[in-house]
């Protein structure tokens, strides 16, 4: 058994493992930090953004660089629709891959990179959540993209390569890209449509089939809706992969760890970003920041993806304002998805904690953003010159819009039309990006901003616990949790193997058995030839058979013949050995051969009978026997029946 890992963000994780001659693709994130080093593009034209003065490093002159870079209050930007961190693609041939598994929305943003163009031809799993919403994900990103390529400065620069070539030359951080050359553009929505209609929907607890080979179930992992932590079962062997996951009590369905419990392997991945960050207390402080900027007659932007943590803030900030006397302050969330988004969460009962399902039989629904909507608290626009922001726009307000990185959607528009004004707030709750570098483009800036990131999944403490009482005989993580500087390392006692980026690792999880059907001619074959005892409750029959392996199924058939056609069964002829050798047993048959003076001492991890009149070792291990006999034909076959009169046989 190997596993791959595919991705250097530890967050948006892509590992593959071959398992029982299948690779099987476990998640494939999308690192989005590389958009940091773009310009942003705005929804309508910047004139500040078009007005940055060209930078050019020193004492280069190089014509085909002139209008790529960008600078501004001394950071270098690169003028270009910002360009994507795929996973690799050169360690595993993706038109190989037999099944990619998917934990959660969040980490399915590169499934186009994965199945289109490349030859694959697998199968990929997910819940039904995971599919819609990283449908909305995906789609909000696309239309993102594809409206923002000529809108923001550097129109023309829409295509800016040259920089890769001379990146060592560049100021940091851009001189510390890791691998520009290997980022991409966006898939196209061709691309989008096909990759997503491969998608399987599957539920909880339901057992897929894969290839006959294993069997993979989706658990609930607690982090967010539809989320799951996968366990693939053999035979005789068990892997878990737990990614995403939480322990907290949110709006998802809790985790299942009972399922996860005594496996042979254990991948862990995609722990909390912000580990010295509670949840619980960023939200209050959101809710402060809120509070504060909106008495003070500002308007408080959150740039934030379409679902997830955004069910959270508008409830919790809804009952926040309330309670301080803001309840006429409007609330609006602008994305290209945010009907779709905000009406499918109301119908997820299944996917829910078992508080908000109750509310479902009422029937009530789940989440509050409906009834706030039907107020009029709530109003949502798909792009900002929407009628929601037309005559019925009120300020001050909260918006939520996206992206997080600010460099496409409505925020980057918000960002420049308040950001000359110190009475607005924008506040951050989305971990995927340092707050500092997404507002770099924008400086000078007057408006306050605060950070306050919310990440529910498991910190450090937290997955230690977990695999304490799960008890995997090995874990597998990405070598950004093994330790370093200022924490502690994620595995305890448990045999760690840690993975680094394009690299691939043996774990220690070794088939020592498979299960197959026996063929109704060699059954018969055997009840005739007689079943004898072994040991108590153990009943067994040599048979002289031919293994067939077919679609990942093992099969005994007859020697000679195919299925249970021709050929016949044939009892095996001679007597078969099995099990340990009797040291002592061994030692007296040699002295019944007429080869006595034999020593026996411990070592190499068994026993060494030794002959020092023969020239002769015997190491006796617990699966094997080793013979080092440089003596005579007739020693060697004293040992030949020695060996064989003290072995149990049938």
């Amino acid at each position: 058994m190997k596993l791959y890992c595919l991705s250097s963000d530890a967050s948006k994780p892509c590992f593959v493992l071959s398992f029982k001659e299948l690779l099987i693709m476990l998640d494939c994130g999308l690192s989005a930090h590389s958009v940091l080093n773009f310009l942003p593009l705005p929804p309508v034209p910047s004139t500040r953004l078009a007005s940055l003065p060209n930078y050019t490093p020193p004492h280069l002159n190089d014509p085909l660089l002139e209008g790529e870079l960008k600078e501004c209050c001394g950071r270098v930007f690169v003028d270009s629709i910002p360009e994507f961190c795929p996973p690799l693609d050169k360690v595993v041939d993706f038109s190989q891959l037999d099944v990619i598994l998917i934990s959660n929305y969040t980490c399915m943003m590169a499934l186009p990179y994965i199945t289109e163009e490349t030859g694959f031809k697998g199968q990929v799993y997910a819940t039904e959540p995971t599919l819609q919403i990283g449908r909305f994900y995906l789609e909000e990103l696309s239309e993102w993209l594809s409206n923002g390529g000529g809108a923001g400065a550097g129109a023309g620069a829409g295509a800016a390569r040259r920089w890769k070539e001379l990146v060592h030359m560049l100021p940091p951080p851009l001189a510390q890209a890791v691998r520009p050359r290997a980022w991409r553009r966006l898939f196209s929505a061709a691309a989008l449509a096909r990759a997503l209609a491969r998608v399987r929907v599957v539920g909880y607890d339901e057992r897929v089939d894969l290839y006959g080979a294993l069997h993979a179930t989706a658990v609930s992992s607690g982090f967010c809706l539809g989320s799951a932590n996968w366990v693939l079962r053999s035979a005789h062997e068990k892997v878990a992969y737990v990614s995403g996951s939480s322990t907290l009590t949110t709006h998802p369905r809790p985790i299942n760890q009972a399922a996860l419990r005594g496996a042979d392997l254990l991948v862990l991945a995609a722990l909390t970003q912000t580990p010295a960050h509670n949840p619980d207390h960023m939200l209050g402080d959101l809710c402060v920041h809120a509070t504060v900027t909106l008495r003070a007659g500002g308007c408080v932007l959150c740039p934030v993806y379409p679902s997830g943590v955004l069910y959270d803030l508008l409830e919790c900030l809804s009952a926040h304002l309330d309670g301080a006397g803001l309840a006429h302050v409007p609330l609006y969330v602008v994305s290209p998805v945010a009907d779709s988004s905000l009406a499918y969460s109301n119908i997820l009962a299944e996917w829910v904690s078992a508080g908000k399902q109750a509310r479902v039989y009422l029937p009530e629904e789940p989440f509050p953003h409906a009834a706030l909507a039907r107020a009029g608290r709530l109003r949502r626009a798909r792009e900002l010159h929407d009628e929601a922001f037309g005559a019925d726009f009120r300020q001050p307000c909260v918006v939520f819009c996206g992206h997080p990185s600010l460099r496409f959607g409505a925020a980057v528009h918000l960002v420049e039309l308040w950001g000359s004004n110190p009475a607005h707030a924008v506040i951050f709750t989305e971990p995927d990006f340092p707050h500092a570098e997404a507002l770099a483009p924008f400086q000078p800036l007057a408006m306050k901003a605060f950070h306050c990131p919310i990440d529910t999944s498991l910190n450090y403490s937290q997955a230690n616990k977990l695999v304490r009482e799960l008890r995997p005989r090995e874990l597998a993580l990405p070598e950004q949790y093994a330790g370093g500087a200022g924490r502690g390392a994620v595995g305890g006692d448990v045999p760690t193997v840690v993975v680094r980026r394009g690299a691939a690792r043996a774990l220690g999880v070794r088939r020592r058995a498979a299960r197959g059907t026996l063929d109704g001619a060699l059954a018969a074959a055997a009840a005739r030839g007689g079943l004898r005892e072994v040991r108590a409750g153990l009943r067994a029959a040599p048979l002289t058979v031919s293994l067939r392996v077919r679609d990942a199924r093992l099969e005994l058939l007859p020697a000679g013949g195919v299925g249970g056609a021709g050929g016949g069964a044939a009892l095996a002829a001679g007597a078969v050995h099995w099990s340990a050798l009797d040291v002592e047993a061994l030692v007296r048959a040699l002295a019944r051969e007429g080869v006595g003076e034999a020593r026996v001492e411990a070592g190499g991890g068994g026993c060494i009978v030794h002959l020092p009149r023969h020239d002769t070792l015997v190491h006796v291990e617990r699966h094997a026997t080793h013979v080092f006999c440089e003596g005579r034909d007739d020693v060697r076959q004293a040992l030949r029946r020695a060996l064989a009169a003290c072995l149990p046989h049938m």
